[in-house]
């Protein structure tokens, strides 16, 4: 199994292979809620924008990353990035992570919609046994964004990693396995196809 660069497109958003080409826009996307001022998150600076975009596609040569920009639609706006990452290519198995959005499409369709693009892609398309989601056990707004989807906790991972203060993080661990994808993708419809 090859996780090859991809194009996923949708009414909301629409996620191109990262490039460093994309490199001002998503300083300016950085710069609208300023992402990494969050303690619990790992968002890149304007700073740091370029030497994130390099990591990431470093990772994506040595086949354990598939990056993506995320593009609002039908604005054409960059607004974020996000990843398959810690690729299992043998099982196959994914994680959906390092996820970072401008403030002006949190909570908006856009994420649920980028999820089931990348969810369908790796079920549909890569042959996934699971997709696994990660985040800091005090991030309580992305944990419930993650069980929104109908991801279940596997567990909880204590002492995992190293916040950017140097504080440890406990890591919740999320799944959604080939077996529940189907009532998952209907759900995922509903809630994009439901009046706002």
């Amino acid at each position: 199994m090859t996780f090859e660069t991809a194009t996923l497109s949708g009414d909301y958003v629409e996620l191109i292979p990262l490039s460093l080409v994309h490199h001002d826009a998503l300083v300016a996307a950085a710069r609208d809620g300023e992402a990494w001022r969050l303690w619990y998150t790992n968002a890149p600076s304007p700073e740091g924008m370029e030497q994130e975009i390099s990591r990431r596609l470093a990772l994506q040569e040595r086949g354990t990353m598939l990056p993506f920009t995320v593009v609002a639609q039908p604005s054409g706006k960059i607004v974020g990035m996000t990843t398959f990452m810690n690729i299992d290519a043998a099982t196959p198995r994914v994680e959906i992570g390092s996820t970072w959005y401008a403030a002006s499409v949190r909570r908006t369709a856009l994420n649920t919609e980028a999820k089931k693009l990348l969810l369908s892609h790796a079920f549909d398309r890569l042959g996934c046994t699971a997709v696994e989601f990660r985040t800091h056990f005090l991030n309580q707004e992305s944990r419930s964004a993650i069980e929104r989807l109908g991801a279940k906790l596997d567990g909880i991972l204590r002492a995992h990693q190293r916040t950017p203060d140097g504080a440890l993080r406990d890591s919740c661990v999320y799944s959604i396995t080939a077996a529940e994808w189907p009532a998952i993708r209907t759900h995922l419809t509903w809630q994009l196809e439901k009046p706002r």
